[in-house]
């Protein structure tokens, strides 16, 4: 679970995001609303990888203040480009480094990760460079190796933008049946009618808080009143 309480941040003068309080203990939370709104600033406080200006982010009992290097342990974060997160020089052995704390027995080990590769697709392409991939092949081997460490928490900032459509359901039904609380950040309307509760972000402030239906109708709407407004001027 995670609990927002009272919640802003500005980098230096720029204040991006505005007293935002919420408890979100759903299992799939999405997060949308207009470019430059405070998404991405919103999920990085989540795991401490931001601290607010003011007030303080709970996650699972751990103030991220405090406990951000214990959170982080628990929690995986897929970045929206997958190259941040690719360090090895095959696919297999990128899985295999994040589970080099979970599994200490090498072939074990190698096993494990073929399976999480197989999951999306990637297994036959195993010994390959991560360079010889595409973006969207990528942003599946970062979700593989996050994946892997089997973490309380997924947090992931557009981890379909690159996606075509046949991978995009492919992540959403495992991300359905795994246990773990997703939380993620995306514009495709699709993606977030999947989940169980959308958050929608305008100008720093939650402008809409509810089911699918409820806060995508409300980000319509927004849409609709500004697009009208800006014909009049």
């Amino acid at each position: 679970m995670i609990e927002l309480h009272d919640v802003s941040h500005a980098y230096e003068s720029a204040v991006i995001l505005r007293h935002i309080t919420a408890t979100l203990s759903e299992h799939r939370i999405g997060i949308t609303g207009p470019n430059g709104s405070g998404k991405s600033t919103l999920i990085r406080m989540m795991n401490g990888l931001v601290i607010p200006t003011r007030g303080d982010v709970i996650v699972n009992g751990h103030n991220t203040r405090k406990k951000s290097a214990e959170i982080r342990h628990h929690t995986g974060f897929i970045f929206s480009d997958p190259r941040t997160q690719i360090l090895m020089p095959t696919l297999c052995e990128d899985v295999e480094f994040s589970l080099r704390r979970r599994i200490k027995d090498k072939k074990e080990r190698h096993n494990v990760a073929l399976h999480y590769l197989d999951q999306f697709g990637l297994a036959e392409r195993a010994d390959c460079s991560p360079h010889e991939l595409s973006g969207g092949q990528q942003q599946l081997l970062a979700i593989a190796s996050i994946m892997a460490i089997e973490p309380d928490l997924i947090l992931a900032d557009e981890p379909t933008a690159l996606l075509d459509l046949r991978n995009t359901r492919r992540l959403l039904r495992i991300f359905q049946r795994i246990d773990a609380q997703i939380v993620l950040v995306s514009h495709d309307f699709s993606v977030l009618r999947q989940m169980d509760r959308v958050i929608v972000i305008n100008n720093g402030t939650i402008f809409a808080d509810g089911t699918p239906q409820e806060s995508l109708d409300a980000y319509e709407t927004l849409i609709d009143v500004e697009e009208d407004h800006a014909k009049l001027l």
